[in-house]
């Protein structure tokens, strides 16, 4: 089986463990190369491989979740990914360091997928992107209100003005989305969660949606806006836009640890 390993590189220990993994999975059998980035970062570029051109089975995202969001984000097609927590919280990253050699020990012989829904965002002109999490849209300026209408199935069924709105995936529930007030969302729900950042009127709550119906947010503000995806860039969509939500085709692929989402949730909380 082949494995990409990627890591999170601007911490030296995080690097080092990556190695120790890489070390590890050799003795096991597995056949090993490293994310191009990463490669570069541990000094041996000529042993990268760059995720939107890696033949690998396998990926194994070592750091926080922002390092399987990476992942998820660079690949051209998705690969089944696991991820070992060496940050803080590690909703994705589900193994911690201590259950690494008995998972990879057992993995070869069973491996269990599970597919997490992603988002894509389009104009009518452009497509935007796709996100696992969440896609947060704000104003280019900080402190500014945007003004919103969502339209479900052509109708118009909420309008309120906040300082942004979070449109979430049932995996990103537990994100930035919880942070705005949003509930915990079973992850296989097929829906989207819109979380209004800080809106004028109380009476603007989050609002869970089925996939299958036709989401539209429409942006009535004359302050220019941006979209930001899983946190990592963002994208000028300027001022007056509407925006069409839709299950991206392809879903993430993750490898099943075996844990139980509610307790996983449960524990993770009451360690911050």
């Amino acid at each position: 089986m082949k494995t990409l390993l990627i890591s999170r590189i601007d911490k030296p220990e995080v690097l080092a463990y990556a190695g120790e993994v890489e070390r590890l999975l050799l003795s096991y059998g597995y056949h090993v190369a490293l994310e191009g980035s990463t490669a570069i970062a541990m000094g041996r570029e000529e042993d990268g491989e760059w995720l939107d051109e890696t033949d690998a089975d396998i990926v194994v995202a070592i750091g926080g979740d922002g390092t399987v969001l990476l992942a998820v984000q660079k690949m051209r097609r998705q690969i089944p990914v696991i991820g070992i927590n060496k940050g803080h919280v590690g909703f994705l990253a589900e193994l911690e360091s201590g259950e690494v050699p008995a998972f990879f020990r057992n993995l070869q012989r069973r491996m269990r997928l599970e597919l997490r829904m992603r988002i894509a965002l389009s104009t009518d002109s452009e497509h935007l992107g796709e996100a696992l999490n969440e896609a947060v849209i704000v104003t280019a300026r900080p402190a500014k209100m945007l003004r919103f209408t969502i339209v479900i199935d052509g109708v118009e069924v909420e309008e309120f003005r906040a300082d942004g709105l979070i449109v979430a995936t049932p995996t990103g529930s537990t994100a930035y989305a919880m942070s705005g007030g949003g509930p915990i969302v079973d992850p296989k729900f097929d829906g989207f969660l819109l979380v209004p950042l800080a809106p004028y009127m109380l009476s603007s709550r989050p609002h869970l949606i089925d996939s299958s119906r036709d989401l539209k947010i429409r942006l009535e503000s004359a302050k220019p806006a941006q979209i930001v995806l899983d946190g990592r860039g963002s994208v000028p969509i300027g001022t007056n836009v509407e925006l069409t939500v839709r299950r991206a085709e392809n879903p993430a692929v993750f490898i099943d640890a075996g844990k139980n989402f509610f307790l996983k949730v449960r524990e993770k909380l009451h360690s911050l």
